[in-house]
């Protein structure tokens, strides 16, 4: 004996919800993939009380001679500049045994910031930590 169903079951899917999901996700991993950087470079801002937990092992400084426009080179406060291209090799000999190589990075005002991302990728790359020295408040 057979019984036949009144209404029957339509065999067709309804696409707007998988749509809907899928259009969430899409905009939750635009979002988080805007939040994770991981090419930052690694800056350790000291407060204006000169109180830092981190020890500069090497100092480098950058000197802006306004002038002629050009720029100088220092490391640990040594009065002889140092080429740009000289500054890698000397904070490798400088830091080569470090536990955790630091560098205090000392830049005049004037100083534009391509010359600071300079040395900040020099840190990056051979992965110092950077502080960024600033004068305290008064």
């Amino acid at each position: 004996m057979a019984i036949k169903r009144r209404s029957k079951v339509n065999p067709s899917f309804n696409m707007s919800s998988m749509t809907d999901i899928v259009f969430l996700l899409l905009v939750f991993f635009l979002v988080t993939s805007t939040l994770v950087n991981p090419n930052a470079l690694k800056l350790l801002l000291p407060k204006s009380t000169n109180q830092i937990a981190a020890k500069p092992m090497v100092s480098v400084s950058i000197k802006h001679y306004l002038n002629n426009n050009t720029f100088s080179y220092h490391i640990n406060g040594n009065n002889a500049p140092i080429p740009l291209n000289q500054i890698e090799i000397m904070l490798q000999q400088e830091l080569m045994e470090q536990e955790e190589p630091t560098v205090s990075l000392h830049v005049d005002k004037t100083v534009p910031m391509e010359q600071v991302v300079n040395i900040m990728n020099i840190a990056k790359r051979n992965q110092y930590r950077i502080i960024l020295a600033t004068a305290p408040e008064r």
